[in-house]
């Protein structure tokens, strides 16, 4: 038996000419409106015109084989855009595999997220292939001490000194209020993420978690939004944040526009500085920490 592993991960289109079909694909095969289409060509233009969130992928993707050797293959395969699962699928039975360790590229499981990844991998699995599935890491010591690491580089050299008014906020995607109240463990994990972060960086109380790139849908979404939650310590005389983004692994949209622009925006409409980590990308912790997922299943 040859195993091999497939990193699973979003997607994001190359072009901003690829933005339509794209997001028919994000929205189940629903044609988007001009008005969706035209929101997120800005935001893509705001941040360059371009996500990095393929390019990162795949480096995460190569930092890894590099740690497994030869042996073991290792496939990127997007949800939503090129490569795609069933693409990557394919690769990794061209190289002899019939045994595949898929691992969705988010830290905390949620049925509206990563049930899907493993959906769209076992509708698209060749026959005679096996997947393995690793349904979330959001508690793994290695992803742990990642996000700390980038923490500490970002926090002062004293973090518990009383004199530092730096507001630190933890961010995760916001999911609809309804998936939680059916008993979705996202928003739990979401809090013992931020939790063991805080806990390894020394943090002193208080910090807070906020959600963030709500979809444009009427009903609830869990809280406090990101925004929401800014202009509220606003309020009662905050005036620095510092982001540290624990529900995301790499740079893209939701990091480059929904943090750097869009709340940062709102932070400085009130007279507030925002600033934020840095992702974890090819951070090499995080990578011994994939290497120990895929270790553990082999």
């Amino acid at each position: 038996m040859i195993t091999g592993i497939l990193l699973m991960a979003h997607g994001t289109p190359s072009s901003m000419d690829e933005m339509p079909e794209y997001l028919r694909l994000v929205r189940g095969g629903r044609p988007p409106s001009d008005a969706l289409v035209a929101q997120m060509r800005h935001n893509y233009e705001a941040i360059g015109g371009r996500s990095p969130l393929t390019e990162h992928t795949l480096a995460q993707a190569a930092a890894l084989r590099e740690r497994l050797g030869p042996e073991i293959p290792v496939a990127v395969g997007m949800r939503n855009w090129t490569p795609f699962i069933r693409d990557a699928l394919q690769k990794l039975a061209a190289a002899g595999v019939t045994r595949v360790i898929g691992i969705p590229l988010a830290p905390q499981f949620s049925t509206l997220s990563v049930t899907k990844y493993f959906d769209a991998a076992l509708e698209a699995l060749p026959a005679g292939m096996r997947l393995d599935q690793v349904p979330a890491f959001h508690d793994h010591p290695l992803l742990l001490e990642a996000f700390a690491e980038k923490l500490r580089a970002a926090c002062p050299e004293d973090p518990e000194d009383p004199e530092d008014d730096e507001e630190i906020v933890f961010t995760a995607h916001a999911l609809p209020q309804r998936v939680i109240d059916s008993g979705d463990p996202y928003a739990a994990q979401v809090a013992a993420t931020a939790d063991g972060v805080a806990g390894l960086a020394r943090l002193r109380p208080p910090y807070y978690r906020a959600f963030q790139s709500a979809g444009r849908t009427p009903e609830p979404w869990i809280g406090p939004d990101i925004s929401e939650l800014i202009i509220e310590r606003m309020a009662q005389g905050a005036r620095h944040f510092l982001i540290a983004p624990i529900g995301f692994v790499c740079d893209h949209t939701e990091i480059l526009f929904d943090i750097d622009v869009q709340a940062r925006a709102t932070a400085e409409s009130g007279g507030a500085t925002l600033r934020r980590t840095d992702s974890l990308n090819t951070s090499p912790t995080f990578i011994a920490m994939l290497q120990d997922l895929v270790q553990k299943h082999l």
